[in-house]
């Protein structure tokens, strides 16, 4: 039976970071900073730092499972973001449980690989995340060797990144929010949101010597928290695209 639906509080399904940058552990502290109540499913518990993902301790799906009945049953979430998901068995168990919950907003990030290039999504669980997760979502938000992946394509330039914008929305029917981040040769941090009908860009200047491990976490993190609050999408993104762009800013300076 769900529970009171609160009209701002945010779940993330994802892994946890022992080094409290990413995962679970950075989008906690994004909703708090957005003052969006936040819930979390851990799929993964994961040994990690900036440098290095030693291990990764997988979940049981009845464990996931679990965890989000628990959520639903005391707060119903009005929006949902996925992070690590790992393993086929752990993306098959979150697509069932969030079939039965479709008015909830649902922000995919596809953590496919690590910044220090660990396998944070198995083979069999891309096939399952593009299959199934990807057609019941809101947004998708890759970075730029994500979205090569999911859409099979080379992106080298700006131009690139917007067709491959439409190209996620033409296969998946989700709205897809590319991160310029990777971008060789950018001289801003240019990310392209495409819903279908419209095409939005929000833009940052680089920052020197950025920290960017678990940006991606914080940033569609962001963009689930103004979801919550009840922002339209582009609200939303350009919400997090200010937040984010703060956090690095911030972080670079603790460094």
């Amino acid at each position: 039976m769900a529970g009171h639906r609160h009209a701002q509080t945010a779940l993330t399904i994802a892994g946890s970071d022992s080094g409290g940058e990413a995962g679970i552990q950075a989008d906690l502290k994004t909703f708090a900073a957005l003052g969006v109540h936040g819930t979390s499913a851990i799929t993964c518990i994961t040994a990690q730092n900036r440098k290095n993902v030693a291990h990764i301790f997988p979940c049981t799906p009845k464990m996931v499972e679990a965890q989000l009945e628990a959520v639903f049953e005391e707060h119903a979430p009005t929006a949902v973001k996925t992070g690590m998901l790992y393993s086929a068995s752990i993306v098959h168990e979150v697509v069932r449980f969030l079939r039965k919950h479709k008015n909830t907003g649902l922000i995919v990030d596809p953590v496919i690989i690590s910044s220090s290039g660990h396998v944070l999504l198995q083979p069999p669980a891309l096939v399952e995340l593009k299959r199934f997760l990807l057609p019941m979502a809101t947004l998708v938000t890759p970075n730029v060797p994500e979205a090569e992946t999911l859409a099979a394509t080379k992106i080298r330039t700006f131009e690139d990144m917007r067709a491959v914008a439409k190209l996620i929305h033409k296969y998946f029917r989700c709205a897809a929010l590319i991160k310029g981040g990777h971008l060789p040769g950018a001289r801003q941090a240019s990310d392209i949101l495409w819903d279908g009908k419209r095409e939005w860009i929000f833009s940052a200047p680089f920052i020197k010597g950025a920290r960017l491990h678990g940006t991606g976490c914080t940033y569609s993190a962001a963009i689930t928290a103004g979801l919550a609050q009840g922002k339209t999408l582009p609200g939303a993104v350009e919400q997090a695209k200010l937040h984010i762009t703060g956090h690095i800013q911030m972080q670079t300076a603790h460094a």
